[in-house]
């Protein structure tokens, strides 16, 4: 399986944006029980795919099916000098789950990371009640000891 999979940056055609959009709905759905406006997240997709200062997707594919979606976005962060990446918008079909693709996903996005100067770390943020992915990510070499996610959403 492990050679079989395609990990590429998304284009900004129909297919791509479609794959992504629907497994943002999916996903917002299974994982905090919300159902999101599809036409809000339709544009907030495109905004991505034709403008890299907001962010860069992945893709994964498996046999030509895209199976998996990840975005990252920048964050300057002045204390290192150097661009965070955050994970965000992560999203593997059900049926592709527990087959390494998030590991394959994070290891290509770290290799990215080390290979440049511009890079500093990745970040992201999880579910509190999301035990499943926690598990994952500290097996990866990730840890939450540092920070505690606060927001305020208009």
């Amino acid at each position: 399986m492990k050679n079989s999979l395609i990990i590429r940056d998304a284009a900004a055609h129909k297919r791509d944006a479609e794959f992504i959009v629907t497994s943002q709905l999916a996903m917002a759905l299974e994982t905090e029980k919300m159902v999101l406006n599809e036409e809000t997240v339709t544009k907030g997709v495109w905004a991505v795919l034709q403008d890299e200062t907001k962010g860069r997707y992945y893709l994964v594919e498996k046999e030509q099916q895209l199976v998996a979606c990840m975005l990252t976005i920048p964050e300057w962060s002045d204390w290192r000098n150097a661009t965070v990446l955050w994970i965000h918008s992560l999203y593997v079909m059900p049926g592709f789950r527990g087959q390494g693709i998030y590991s394959r996903l994070y290891s290509h996005l770290q290799k990215k990371v080390q290979d440049s100067s511009a890079y500093r770390g990745i970040r992201l943020y999880v579910d509190k009640t999301n035990t499943q992915a926690q598990v994952i990510y500290k097996k990866l070499g990730m840890d939450n000891q540092h920070y505690e996610l606060f927001e305020w959403m208009k």
